[in-house]
């Protein structure tokens, strides 16, 4: 019998092989997703992240970069609630992958999992970027990561059913972790309890409600349009009324009309990663909520 050469058995083998070494590609729209779907994957996905943390979420191009990683993706991870409405249907639809349509396997939403603050009474786009579900900015608050990471392990799962075992194990542990985690950062932030504070966007309803701190105002008139000084002198008389210690903002985001508001109220500017990577200490979804307590706490000083 003739044996065979070298390289003839090595490719056999690495034809065997590849079906165990394949990993799930993974298409986040957001950083917080592209984070939580790396700790429950691990080596048995390849994530991609459409976007980063110093963009603005809803206002993404819909570039021919991201309509071909959608073509690869096994799966697409978004926020839902219309977060990426303006962008991601037009990309998935370019993209011609009908496993990551939306209501197939490969598409999964996150804010369904989540209870939804700011539901709009009426919907008018005179309002500015209402969106009708709520507001999709979900991720600051962890216990709404928490909803989102065994529905997410399990369509991992689902779609790569040979590792469903090593997804299993992976949830359990960042799931304990991540509950611990919590536990310590609400300890941490007892001393922001009842602070009352103004925002730049309505970015921030579910960390503030997480932490029981109010806000007062808005700097932007309406989500998403520039605030004029009219509108932040309304809002700096409203400051004098009933005062605040911080304006807070994310790092996304310009910084000229927390400074003018900042330095006419004498409060703090604190900016907040708002998601992994906002800046340099934000580096996975642990980090960025320690990150984000202790900015908190030095902004009440």
């Amino acid at each position: 019998m003739t044996s065979l050469k070298p390289w003839l058995l090595a490719a056999i083998l690495g034809t065997w092989a590849a079906p165990a070494l394949a990993a799930l590609n993974v298409f986040a729209t957001v950083p917080e997703w592209g984070s939580l779907t790396q700790e429950l994957g691990g080596d048995k996905v390849n994530v991609y992240v459409a976007t980063n943390a110093l963009q603005d979420p809803h206002h993404v191009e819909a570039k021919p970069s991201l309509i071909a990683r959608a073509r690869g993706a096994d799966l697409v991870v978004a926020t839902g609630a219309e977060l990426e409405i303006g962008w991601l249907p037009l990309v998935t639809q370019q993209a011609g992958n009908p496993k990551v349509q939306a209501g197939k396997p490969g598409y999964f939403e996150a804010a369904p999992l989540v209870p939804m603050a700011e539901k709009p009474t009426r919907l008018d786009r005179a309002e500015g970027d209402v969106h009708p579900l709520g507001n999709p900015h979900i991720q600051t608050d962890p216990r709404n990561i928490a909803r989102v990471a065994g529905p997410l392990s399990a369509r991992l799962a689902e779609l790569d059913p040979a590792n469903a075992t090593f997804y299993q194990a992976r949830y359990k542990t960042f799931a304990e972790r991540w509950t611990a985690a919590i536990g310590r950062w609400e300890r941490e932030a007892v001393p922001l309890k009842g602070i009352s504070v103004l925002v730049q966007h309505k970015g921030f309803p579910y960390l503030l409600d997480w932490l029981g701190m109010k806000e007062v105002a808005a700097l932007e008139p309406k989500p998403g349009i520039e605030p004029t000084i009219a509108h932040l002198s309304e809002v700096l008389e409203t400051v004098r009324r009933q005062p605040v210690k911080m304006v807070i903002r994310a790092a996304y985001q310009s910084d000229r009309a927390s400074q003018w508001i900042a330095e006419r109220a004498k409060i703090n500017v604190v900016v907040l990663p708002f998601t992994v990577g906002g800046d340099d200490v934000a580096k996975d979804l642990f980090s960025l909520f320690d990150d984000t307590i202790q900015r908190l706490l030095k902004g009440t000083q």
